[in-house]
């Protein structure tokens, strides 16, 4: 058995004490929304030692003081909101929502006159999401007799560090499971340094485009109405107020008629919105 942090042999002054875990709690949640109760702290503590070591500071007390008292919020809160973010993804995940894509989202906004196509992958982490859209999108496109069908997906994160991996784009054999064989063979190749990773083809990166944007922020400066926006089991590190002001700011930039999916585990329940549930986490603004 791994043992737990509070295993671990630190001395009381190489940990992270009540006080200064709630200084950090009440900025990430500000910054972020991100909600940190007490019970996170052993693992925020765990987080910023690789912090504590990277800029040299002695102890959290120390690395706290630099944040709050000095001015090492300005440079530092990026690296902070990095190491506390929660990046779990995967290809095709919740295969349901790319099924409904392809059978009703798709041929609706098409047969609506929409031949090219904007789409939002909000909190896109390292890429599995908005990657998945352009496999879709462009398997959709190819198939289809109804014309062309052009389209941009717009990836976004608070993340700095998972968004250099996005744009990378390449990725462990194994996490690529889930990508059905024929869209595997048509839209990633094997990687040139390392065999057992693959690497998305040129022409779906190109379907991509990646930019840092914090959804705490009271503008979301994304360009035209989107079509589309993905906004997948990230409303559920946040409190009711923030998840509502989030969802409030998504459909101001997702237009009439277009789309919006979230997390199989998020619920729009007892929000005032302009949108009707048209399948399982599947909405459409009114």
């Amino acid at each position: 058995m791994k043992p737990s942090y509070a295993d671990a042999p630190y001395a009381d002054s190489d940990r992270l004490s009540p006080g200064d875990f709630q200084r950090l709690a009440e900025f990430i949640n500000s910054y972020s929304g991100i909600k940190m109760p007490a019970s996170k702290r052993l693992m925020l503590e765990g987080r910023l030692r690789r912090r504590l070591r990277a800029t040299g500071i002695a102890s959290f007390a120390d690395y706290c003081d630099h944040l709050f008292e000095g001015a090492g919020l300005e440079t530092e809160a990026l690296y902070l909101i990095d190491a506390v973010t929660t990046n779990k993804t995967d290809f095709f995940r919740e295969p349901t929502h790319f099924d409904a894509l392809t059978r009703t989202v798709l041929p609706d906004l098409q047969n609506r006159g929409h031949n090219s196509l904007r789409i939002w992958s909000a909190a896109c982490s390292i890429g599995a999401e908005p990657y998945t859209i352009a496999m879709v999108c462009a398997d959709y496109a190819e198939t289809q007799a109804a014309g062309p069908l052009k389209t941009f997906i717009l990836a976004t994160d608070l993340s700095s560090d998972v968004l250099r991996a996005a744009r990378h784009g390449v990725y462990p054999a194994a996490m690529v499971a889930p990508v059905p064989p024929n869209l595997r063979r048509r839209y990633m190749r094997g990687s040139a340094s390392d065999r057992a990773q693959a690497r998305i083809i040129p022409e779906l990166r190109a379907m991509v485009g990646f930019a840092r944007l914090n959804l705490m922020d009271e503008t979301y400066p994304v360009g035209d109405p989107m079509q589309i926006i993905f906004c997948r089991n990230v409303l559920i590190y946040f409190d009711k107020p923030t998840q509502y002001a989030v969802l409030d700011r998504l459909c101001q930039r997702l237009e009439t008629g277009g789309y919006l999916f979230l997390g199989h585990s998020e619920s729009v329940t007892g929000f005032d919105l302009p949108i009707r549930a048209v399948g399982g986490t599947i909405f459409q603004k009114t």
